[in-house]
């Protein structure tokens, strides 16, 4: 199931917007290979929000340590992070966003 968070046109390349799905805090996330992305809005090691962090390339970087996460896995790229975000699908539909309500890579939200 998929929720729509919204048009394509309110994330600008670069950067991310925080949603909420079915609950969940969601960084969703306009890369620089200019695919959308979404990724649990949480830092793995500092629990603080992802989306105040930078974004560069296909990752995301936390504002607060500097863990950077790949959008694509979830996988960090080294400490102080060592756990995966949990990763979501994302479609396009119609200028819209829409975002699974399941983590696409097996990491609970």
């Amino acid at each position: 199931m998929f929720e729509n968070v919204g048009p394509a046109s309110d994330i600008a390349k670069g950067t991310a917007l925080q949603v909420e799905v079915d609950g969940v805090e969601i960084a969703v996330v306009h890369a620089d290979d200019d695919n959308f992305y979404a990724v649990r809005d949480e830092c793995s090691h500092a629990s603080v929000a992802l989306t105040e962090g930078e974004v560069d390339g296909c990752m995301l970087e936390c504002w607060l340590h500097g863990s950077r996460f790949d959008l694509r896995t979830g996988e960090p790229s080294g400490p102080p992070a060592i756990d995966p975000v949990a990763t979501y699908p994302v479609e396009i539909r119609d200028g819209d966003i829409y975002v699974s309500t399941k983590p696409s890579n097996g990491v609970e939200p």
